[in-house]
């Protein structure tokens, strides 16, 4: 495995890989299952694969985790090279954001829901530093978990309105055994938090059993917001139903919908959805 730090010796180094497929895993590095099961896919369906981490300062808000965000260089290197990953691309912020940037990108869709709500610019920010990940590694293939469906949504927004000729792969969340969701932020959970934030999950399972016996949507927001305030000891930030990829409000549940929750905890903000087709089945993959 190569590891490389500069966008010129990346160029260089992908230029006798033009005829093969590449399958790129976009990260912010502290590598857990989740980003690892995007690796895997990507090994068995692609000719190469390149994983970038780079902490992207430009989807921090002023009072967000940045200088705190968990970083373990050594450890990341040691598992991407384990799950096969041929390159892995560690830039520092001057090398992508170089002094007097002066490109502003802004994203005027999908962002007033859910995140994007509470979190004005972060999406600016990754779609400027995708836009530049997608043209330095230029893969055939780029690998995305569902836990994040607004950031899901909003690349696939960036790939077909700017013509990136990239396949957008959308994978199924991977979850603990007991069903919280695999995130770089649960290190920051107390035991106690660990426990309660359970009731993120279970609301979503909840949520599925009553699209699945054919409710309405006024009655499965109702029911769902009602359980998760019963149970929740974190501050709800949103429970949202909206369509997917869409993201849009909806009135009745006759295509693709989900339900993404979102939760602060004394030191992580702990997101989990759901995607479901009209019949309560479970969208686990896209792409």
């Amino acid at each position: 495995m190569k590891v490389i730090r500069h966008v010129k010796a990346m160029k260089e180094a992908l230029a006798n890989n033009k005829m093969k497929k590449i399958g790129f895993v976009p990260t912010m590095g502290y590598l857990h299952d989740g980003h690892l099961s995007l690796v895997d896919v990507a090994r068995k369906e692609n000719d190469l694969v390149v994983m970038s981490i780079f902490v992207n300062p430009l989807q921090f808000g002023p009072t967000e985790d940045l200088a705190t965000y968990p970083r373990d260089e050594k450890h990341d290197t040691e598992l991407a090279k384990k799950h096969g990953v041929d390159i892995l691309f560690i830039p520092d912020v001057k090398e992508m954001y170089p002094d007097h940037f002066s490109i502003e990108m802004k994203l005027t869709t999908k962002t007033n829901v859910l995140c994007g709500k509470s979190r004005p610019g972060h999406f600016d920010g990754v779609i400027t530093v995708l836009t530049k990940l997608f043209h330095i590694v230029e893969p055939t293939n780029a690998y995305f978990g569902l836990k994040d469906a607004q950031q899901f949504s909003v690349v696939d927004t960036l790939i077909h309105q700017l013509n990136f000729p990239i396949h957008l792969v959308g994978l199924p969340t991977v979850r603990e055994r007991d069903g919280l969701a695999k995130s770089s932020r649960n290190v920051y959970l107390n035991d106690q938090e660990r426990k309660d934030a359970l009731v993120l999950y279970d609301t979503l399972k909840l949520g599925k059993q009553l699209v699945t016996d054919g409710t309405t949507v006024p009655s499965l927001k109702d029911e769902l917001t009602k359980y998760l305030t019963r149970h929740c000891k974190g501050k709800v930030d949103y429970l949202e139903i909206l369509s997917f990829p869409q993201l849009e409000e909806v009135h009745s549940i006759e295509s693709t919908i989900i339900i993404a929750i979102a939760v602060h905890f004394d030191r992580a903000r702990l997101i989990d959805n759901i995607i479901l087709h009209a019949d309560g089945t479970t969208v686990n993959r896209i792409g």
